[in-house]
């Protein structure tokens, strides 16, 4: 392709390239094929149901509230989730285009058209479309969401990919992966203080209190389009002429910051990580090997404390494992004692740590990356197989086994409801071998790869379906395995059997270490079988 090229020319192969990434993707296993199908027809029904829903809005008095609010965090999730969260393919990676002799703005419409392709534009456009056709109210209106659908699409996408781009430097840098750590445990709180936002409408005037921030929100783009729409149903026009003009303002500003990034992008050297080539002072280094040799001494000898030591420094030095422990830690305990604060909780969302750390079992070798080799030279029988997923597991243990405990007890002491505590905590012990137990075998049949030359990705192209369907099909299997615990649990407050509560611990410990054992003997021989297929699956990235 040379730069002379028509921009339309290069469009086509951008968006012919995305697809192709698809579908190879797809091609490559049956069970990809069926993770990925399977995730986007999740996404879709709930699309669909979103679609429904808010047309059923239509007439309502809070109607414009709603489509206002929605679009505007719609347009704040494109903003930041692409960032921390897995989404993307190698077209939308500008780091990829260094090196091709490309013009920018051909480049942008490419770039633009061939991010309008996959699961989440459509999902995107249906929120869109739902949201004008509830406020939407003759033909001048009609015409306008029309337009609407349109610029808040455009506006979505051009935004994820603006913020991606001017922060593809940083992101990509050992320190900008580490400085994401902070970032992602934000995003979580924020997720939660909206969650008890959301539960606050519940009471009192309900959505009537969100009318001041709507009117607000609605001159904010992505948003001011669909208020556009509402104001040309009153017959506002001079007010929707303005809220629409706003729109397309800010989809030509995110075009030109793009632009601006991009150009930088592929003409200035990177020089974000010169500084970490400087080799380590021998103070720090010697710090650093006794602060390990320390942690050794306390690790049992052989193949167990050599795994174990491994994963802990993963969880220290790796940023993207970094900022999943974190992220998880905060939100498991900022669950339970929030909703404890609000005077909304129970001891029982204690449970919330344990699922959430548990979660850090799932695809256990897509950490190693390309490094899974290594590991996978001491693998020969099945015995190694289950030591080393035994080690793994041990070493997720040494630390969520504590916090679990001491979120329970946090839990207890500010709901007022200790004599809840054994059978909260066995309950979460529970969960706990039941996250690890399906961790193991998901680790073993649904590897996937997590990029780290990229900030943009946590799971490598093809595989963002296979990773979705790997931990929500372990979660659900969790929950059924729990439901004996349950379900004696429910028994004995229903039977007014309290006394005899208590048990729930020791049944519930012995009851995940039964499970855990039962996870890890089924994952060994399945590990051991697909070692080449799982190497393949973790070196994608």
């Amino acid at each position: 392709m040379t730069a002379s090229q028509p921009g339309h020319g290069i469009t086509s192969v951008f968006v012919r390239l995305k697809l192709s990434l698809l579908r190879n993707g797809l091609r490559q296993s049956s069970g990809r094929k069926a993770a990925y199908i399977a995730s986007g027809v999740i996404a879709l029904l709930f699309a669909a149901l979103q679609l429904i829903g808010l047309i059923a809005l239509r007439g309502s008095e809070h109607a414009t509230t709603v489509v206002v609010l929605l679009t505007a965090v719609l347009g704040l999730g494109w903003a930041v989730m692409p960032l921390f969260f897995p989404s993307g393919d190698e077209t939308l990676d500008p780091t990829r285009l260094v090196m091709l002799p490309l013009r920018p703005r051909p480049l942008i419409r490419a770039l633009l058209t061939a991010s309008l392709v996959g699961i989440g534009p459509l999902f995107t456009f249906c929120l869109a479309l739902g949201s004008v056709i509830s406020v939407a109210h003759g033909a001048a209106a009609t015409g306008v969401g029309v337009l609407a659908v349109g610029l808040t699409l455009l506006v979505c996408v051009a935004l994820a990919r603006a913020v991606a781009a001017a922060n593809v430097r940083l992101l990509t840098s050992r320190k900008g992966r580490d400085l994401a750590v902070l970032s992602g445990l934000l995003i979580a709180v924020g997720i939660q203080v909206v969650n008890f936002g959301a539960q606050r409408l519940s009471t009192g005037r309900g959505l009537a209190k969100l009318d001041p921030v709507a009117d607000v929100l609605s001159w904010v783009p992505p948003a001011s389009a669909i208020g556009a729409v509402d104001a040309v149903s009153e017959g506002a026009y001079v007010r929707g002429a303005a809220q629409l003009l706003l729109a397309v303002t800010a989809l030509g500003a995110l075009l030109w910051v793009w632009e601006r990034s991009l150009v930088k992008l592929m003409t200035s050297p990177d020089g974000s990580t010169l500084a970490a080539a400087s080799a380590p002072s021998r103070k720090e280094s010697s710090g650093k090997e006794s602060a390990a040799g320390l942690g050794a001494r306390f690790l049992p000898e052989g193949r167990t404390g050599t795994v174990i030591q491994r994963s802990l420094q993963y969880v220290w030095r790796d940023p993207k494992t970094k900022s999943a422990w974190v992220t998880s830690l905060a939100v498991g305990a900022i669950v339970p004692v929030f909703n404890a604060l609000q005077g909304t909780g129970t001891i029982y969302f204690a449970c919330f740590a344990a699922g959430l750390l548990g979660i850090l079992m799932y695809n256990q070798f897509g950490q190693d990356t390309s490094a899974f080799w290594m590991v996978a030279m001491t693998i020969s029988t099945t015995r190694d197989a289950y030591d080393e997923l035994r080690a793994r597991a041990l070493a997720l243990l040494v630390i969520t086994l504590p916090y679990s405990t001491l979120v329970t007890v946090i839990t207890a002491g500010l709901v007022g409801d200790w004599r809840a505590l054994p059978e909260a905590l066995g309950l979460s012990f529970a969960l706990l071998g039941a996250m690890l137990a399906t961790g193991a075998v998901a680790s073993a049949r649904f590897p996937y790869s997590i990029p780290q030359d990229s900030g943009l990705k946590n799971v490598a192209p093809g595989q963002g379906g296979l990773a979705w369907i790997s931990i929500m099909g372990g979660m659900i299997a969790a929950a059924l395995m729990c439901a004996p615990l349950i379900t004696l649990t429910v028994w004995l407050h229903v039977a007014g059997e309290r006394g005899w509560l208590w048990l729930v611990l020791p049944l519930g410990a012995a009851y995940g270490v039964l499970l855990t054992w039962a996870g890890l003997r089924w994952a060994a021989p399945q590990t051991a079988a697909r070692l080449p297929e799982i190497l393949t699956a973790v070196s994608k990235g």
